[in-house]
């Protein structure tokens, strides 16, 4: 039965042997063009102050050195939710709830800050490991847990997007699934619970998607 639920993640879609299903990442682009019109749309409002508004709260969190970087967590930010949204439509591939897609983003940003912490601001990083004001006696577990802590966060980042997305794909398959046996009364109940749920999901598809960009930004405010 789980192998059964969980295949619904499975890219089985191939085409002579290559996998089609990783395509939906780039449908995202295919809503791009209509930005770009001499009479802007609703859409297109939409989503420029919704850029505006990111570039807003990343400029507020990063140092003055980096400010240039909020262009790239704000394509970060697009990138997740576009998929995320995607995946919420019919027989379209969530990408967003696979590792190899989560841990694709988190890993590289993170390997890539940290090269660029250790090599120029290398007493700051070590100073990063022991918190102001810790006795002498705990610095020692100070440094491990902080280590720890540091080495285990492209895993937390890219563990915390896929399990939303499987959490709620998961629950939308298994009511489903039990539609047809279910009473007409029953069912008209089950169908208002699903559309209830498709409107968490797409809150939680906004949501995971701020945060893995913002806790990407508040990991690059620390590489000072």
């Amino acid at each position: 039965m789980m192998m059964n639920l969980f295949s619904i993640f499975e890219p089985s879609s191939s085409i002579f042997n290559l996998s089609i299903n990783w395509l939906s990442t780039f449908l995202g682009l295919l809503f791009m063009p209509f930005m770009y019109w001499s009479s802007p749309s609703r859409w297109s409002l939409l989503w420029s102050k919704l850029i505006l508004t990111l570039h807003k709260e990343f400029k507020a969190l990063l140092q003055p050195s980096h400010l240039g970087s909020t262009m790239l967590f704000i394509a970060l930010f697009s990138l997740i939710v576009f998929n995320n949204f995607l995946g919420l439509l019919p027989y379209v591939f969530t990408s967003s709830s696979h590792m190899a897609m989560t841990l694709s983003l988190s890993l590289p940003l993170w390997v890539t800050l940290m090269i660029f912490g250790w090599v120029n601001h290398t007493k700051h990083m070590f100073a990063h490991l022991v918190p102001q004001g810790t006795p002498v006696a705990l610095m020692p577990f100070m440094v491990l847990i902080e280590t720890i802590s540091n080495i285990i966060r492209p895993g937390t980042l890219a563990i915390r997007l896929a399990a939303n997305m499987i959490a709620g794909h998961l629950l939308l398959t298994l009511l489903g699934g039990t539609g047809p046996s279910l009473s007409l009364t029953i069912l008209s109940i089950l169908i208002f619970t699903q559309i209830l749920l498709l409107i968490l999901e797409s809150a939680v598809a906004i949501i995971q998607s701020y945060v893995f960009a913002v806790l990407s930004t508040l990991y690059t405010s620390e590489i000072n």
